[in-house]
């Protein structure tokens, strides 16, 4: 993969770009491309202590000089009240991601690289730093910053006494004390001892989103090293007690090697690698080895209805079809009433119940299981009883207002609750309304119908088999009389018992996208046409049309701001994934939709192979700014699904299969 050239790059814009590379147990480490952290969830080492959750800052930056020529020289770049202090980004040259964040410093007779790398299953971080050009040796200068506190708080200077140990040549601790976490680091330099706080870094972001961005970071002393031409010098830092030549040289290997976890897909396509490696971030394991999906980095830990609704795309592609069994078992495993998990909190507490789709996204992703596996045994035998009782607890009613009405149609309603994934919520203000029957729930239950009524074919059942797709001739039927908007020539987005909900959202989409869509299929280029009039933007697709008296077209201000725009104008890239199946589903595979389709996804794929990473969602309105999460689960998937499956037409091999009102599971004729 081609580096970025930043030689010509301002400052503000390398503030802009922001990396992210994950451990695969919920840690990270992140920053600007220009290394100035500008979040206080930015840090060389994010470690999740009860993985994936608890995760804390534990080494934020590093402060890195060196003497060359009689001259001092820095690489790092901070904000301190006022100023930007030192300026190592000026000799910044170039940043590649893949497949470990690298950057090259490049001066009159010098160029130093540097590259960090987690280490797999590991809170662990070894940072190398590599003489490459020049005749000359440099004296090199390292002083660690540490925060020790948890994500989502600041670290200020305080009288607790915190000191390195020596814990044998080269290797220290700093102890655990009441309020900071135990923590190891080592080296292959030589180490003075000159404990003391840096005061006031500042963070930019954290200031614009209404929080408090000032913070103060205690170093422990410098690391000194002479470097000659080819000479690297290694700073591990890890949760945990460290082997120093053995971290070295796993977090070498892991990368190079045959056996590496990294995910490496049997193609020579570069884009396609650079997706793969993406995708790959947000696969983790908790302490017992079991998968989860990390929603989006750097905020929360795994949830549900993104795991489920991309795991084709992050799990069933990458051909990780054991983790996939295994998310999908462990999902059904929670059901409570009917309902899957929403959410599992960062302190590792038990899941929430709060939303009345992801059962629905379960069955949609034990469908794709199968569709890309072939598995019919484990849906059959393991998975079927409780896709029932899903789908006889919701037509009976069950928590969150959750019923079926008389036109088959799915209700959700509980006051003072955002059941839809347009969720925002401010204490009881639920900033999105959708109670009543939101448009992507009644075809997400059509989804359900269809795809649990198919399994009931393959075991046999044809009784059951018949019921659920007289139920879903119900369903459709009602949801075309109800939802379809004729004056518009699109969905209503809500319908309620005071009215229909014109919004032009694009929840209709998934009323066409889905393996079985309700929407009739002349009414499907209508809804495509309005939506690429309305919400289609460069980067994504909008949640509200800019015509609509509630459009936020900016995402940005304090928490009352963002989460005003949170849903209502800020575009998705993730959403792409939705308009792209139903555009094809429509238009039919030819060279002029495959054309369409790269030109969608084109600045996706852009930032993807620049950073590795896309972020969640930009502002609606021009130049279509980023914002929020650094990078986004839901996006990467859905970009990668879309890239394999309808720009390179590369499919499932078994197929899904699809219900008929014969015994013959297979043919191509849904209720």
């Amino acid at each position: 993969m081609a580096q970025t050239d930043l030689s010509a790059v301002g400052l503000e814009d390398l503030l802009a770009r922001e990396w992210v590379t994950a451990n695969g147990i919920g840690g990270y480490a992140s920053s600007s491309l220009a290394g100035l952290h500008t979040r206080k969830y930015h840090g060389l080492l994010v470690g999740s202590m009860l993985p994936p959750h608890r995760r804390m800052v534990l080494l934020s930056r590093v402060e890195e000089s060196f003497y060359f020529a009689g001259g001092q020289y820095c690489l790092s770049s901070n904000e301190y009240p006022g100023t930007i202090h030192p300026r190592g980004h000026e000799f910044l040259r170039a940043f590649n991601h893949d497949p470990f964040p690298r950057w090259a410093y490049q001066g009159d007779g010098w160029t130093i690289e540097k590259s960090l790398r987690l280490l797999h299953g590991r809170n662990t971080v070894v940072i190398c730093y590599t003489l490459l050009g020049g005749q000359d040796s440099v004296d090199l200068e390292l002083r660690p910053l540490f925060a020790l506190r948890g994500i989502h708080e600041l670290a200020y200077q305080w009288n607790g006494k915190l000191t390195a140990d020596p814990r044998g040549r080269r290797q220290y601790r700093i102890a655990a004390t009441a309020r900071t976490p135990e923590v190891f680091f080592a080296h292959d330099g030589e180490f003075d001892s000159q404990p003391y706080w840096y005061l006031n870094t500042i963070y930019r972001r954290e200031s614009e989103r209404g929080y408090g961005g000032l913070e103060d970071l205690w170093s422990p002393g410098v690391i000194r090293s002479k470097l000659n031409p080819g000479q690297s010098l290694h700073l591990v830092c890890s949760a945990d007690p460290i082997d120093f030549d053995s971290a070295v040289i796993y977090a070498e290997r892991q990368y190079n090697s045959p056996g590496s976890y990294i995910a490496t897909p049997p193609v020579t396509d570069p884009t396609l690698a650079s997706l793969m490696r993406a995708a790959d971030a947000f696969v983790v394991s908790d302490q017992q080895q079991s998968p989860a999906i990390v929603s989006t980095y750097p905020w929360p830990s795994p949830a549900v209805r993104p795991a489920l609704s991309t795991i084709t795309g992050l799990l069933l592609i990458p051909g990780k079809f054991e983790q996939a069994k295994q998310l999908i078992q462990l999902t059904f495993d929670q059901v409570r009433n009917g309902q899957a998990p929403s959410d599992y909190p960062e302190d590792g507490s038990p899941p929430l119940y709060k939303a009345a789709d992801t059962s629905l996204w379960l069955i949609h992703a034990a469908g794709e299981y199968l569709r890309y596996s072939g598995d019919d045994k484990t849906v059959v035998e393991k998975w079927l009883t409780p896709a029932l009782d899903i789908l006889s607890i919701y037509s009976k009613g069950t928590d969150l207002g959750i019923v079926v009405d008389a036109a088959g149609l799915l209700v959700s309603k509980t006051p003072g609750l955002g059941t839809s994934w347009m969720d925002a919520q401010i204490n009881q203000w639920v900033v999105t309304p959708r109670q009543g029957k939101p448009v992507e729930l009644s075809a997400l239950w059509y989804n359900a119908l269809n795809t649990v009524a198919a399994w009931c074919q393959l075991r046999g059942d044809a009784a059951t088999a018949a019921d659920l797709l007289a139920r879903a001739r119900t369903t459709k039927t009602g949801f075309n009389a109800i939802f379809w908007n004729e004056s518009a020539g699109c969905c209503f987005d809500v319908v309620d018992d005071l009215g229909r909900d014109p919004s032009i959202r694009p929840n209709q989409l998934l009323a066409l996208a889905l393996p079985f869509p309700v929407l009739a299929q002349e009414l499907h280029q209508p809804v495509l046409d309005s939506v690429r009039q309305h919400l289609l933007t460069p980067v994504g697709v909008r949640t509200l049309a800019p015509s609509d008296p509630a459009y936020q077209g900016h995402y940005g201000g304090n928490v009352i701001a963002r989460d005003r725009a949170y849903h209502n104008g800020t575009a998705y890239p993730s959403l792409l994934g939705w308009y792209i199946r139903g555009l094809m589903r429509t238009l039919g595979r030819t060279e002029a939709s495959i054309a369409i389709v790269y030109q969608l996804l084109k600045p996706s794929l852009d930032r993807i192979i620049e950073t590795g990473q896309l972020c969640e969602l930009f502002d609606g309105n021009a130049p279509h700014a980023p914002g929020g999460a650094i990078a986004s689960a839901r996006a990467v998937g859905e970009v990668l699904r879309c890239y394999v499956e309808e720009l390179l037409g590369i499919h499932a091999k078994t197929g899904n299969p699809t219900p008929t009102e014969s015994p013959s599971p297979r043919v191509p004729q849904t209720a």
